[in-house]
């Protein structure tokens, strides 16, 4: 298993180790670091990578990690989530709480953004 985050989605990221326990980044970060919006949060800055589908990317802290989830992995995020005037919508730090799911039961730009992470790395997705 793969732990990530994820903001506007925010993402943070670490892996399972055999055992199928979670190692975790060792930094996790509190809810007050993602109370308020980014100032990007209506679109994509310029220097935002873009994917073939449209998905917008920008990784906010380099991970340590070196593998990167596949379709069928399961992963364990934090995220935030904003609407585009700057509301927050749901937060795992405002719960205190990461969560786990399969990489591909989830909405498209999830999968696909979370796909580009490797553990430790925070990204907004647009």
């Amino acid at each position: 298993m793969l732990t990530l985050a994820l903001l506007s989605l925010l993402a943070a990221c670490g892996t399972s180790t055999d055992d199928g326990s979670t190692a975790t980044n060792g930094d996790a970060q509190t809810a007050s670091d993602f109370s308020t919006a980014p100032k990007d949060v209506a679109a994509p800055p310029a220097d935002a990578t873009v994917t073939a589908s449209g998905l917008a990317y920008k990784v906010i802290k380099a991970g340590t990690g070196k593998d990167y989830p596949k379709r069928q992995s399961r992963v364990e995020v934090h995220y935030t989530g904003w609407t585009t005037d700057g509301k927050m919508f749901d937060s795992s730090h405002k719960r205190g709480k990461t969560i786990t799911f399969g990489l591909g039961g989830v909405i498209a730009g999830w999968t696909e953004g979370l796909q580009l992470m490797v553990e430790g790395e925070t990204a907004r997705l647009w």
